[in-house]
């Protein structure tokens, strides 16, 4: 196996690993939206090695559609509502998280199907990662107000490694990277940096406690429109 095939397969597993371990850890602490979420990342990793080492073609199909579900239908929207826990005291009612995963999932599996779509699909997926990534524009300055400047920090790299990665992913392959095995590589090695430095984060505003608590009536209101 040549140097660039190990650092993908290292960088896959490590992203496979630290999904894995936030996600149990944002389970621990009742945020559900963001535990789940974490477990697709890992599933789309650990799928991404079955493809790779075992050549089954299942972990490809996998791993496409945990792809789709990440960076569309599903990712942004839930990561924005699970990190709303501690900057607006959303805390959904467990059969609204289960509402959101079956029509996140829906719609991923129709999005991925429809070949009348095809062609708008990379759009798709970097618009809904903008929006995640100014929200997390809003994030860094909460963690800033309550002085937790080196997690502000920290999600400020993470917000630009992230938005860059979802700007090359179709658009501007890397010069040389034929296999695309340096960008997956690449992306691996963000996506847990992301994973791992949004739970901390998380973890400063929860201790900071936060102004988030007067908007809880907003989004009970919200969840009976559904």
């Amino acid at each position: 196996m040549e140097i660039e095939h190990r650092l993908f397969v290292l960088s896959i597993a490590i992203l496979a690993t630290t999904a894995s371990v936030y996600g149990i850890k944002f389970l621990g602490k009742g945020n559900y939206l963001l535990g789940v979420e974490w477990l697709v990342v890992a599933l789309s990793g650990a799928s991404i090695l079955v493809f790779v080492l075992g050549d089954v073609d299942a972990g490809y199909r996998v791993a496409y559609f945990c792809d789709a579900f990440a960076r569309g239908c599903g990712g942004p929207v839930i990561m924005i509502l699970g990190l709303m826990a501690v900057t607006h005291g959303y805390r959904p009612v467990p059969w609204f998280d289960v509402y959101l995963f079956a029509r996140a999932a829906a719609g991923t599996a129709a999005l991925v199907e429809a070949d009348a779509v095809a062609a708008l699909r990379p759009v798709f997926y970097l618009v809904m990662w903008s929006v995640l990534s100014l929200y997390l524009i809003g994030f860094v300055r909460r963690l800033a107000a309550v002085r937790a400047y080196r997690h502000a920090f920290g999600v400020a790299v993470a917000l630009v490694a992230a938005q860059t990665i979802a700007g090359m992913y179709d658009f501007y392959p890397l010069p040389g990277d034929e296999e695309r095995l340096a960008f997956y590589a690449w992306a691996g090695m963000v996506w847990s940096f992301v994973c791992a430095e949004l739970y901390y984060a998380y973890c400063a505003l929860e201790r900071a406690g936060g102004d988030g608590a007067r908007d809880h009536a907003a989004f009970d209101e919200l969840e009976q429109l559904f």
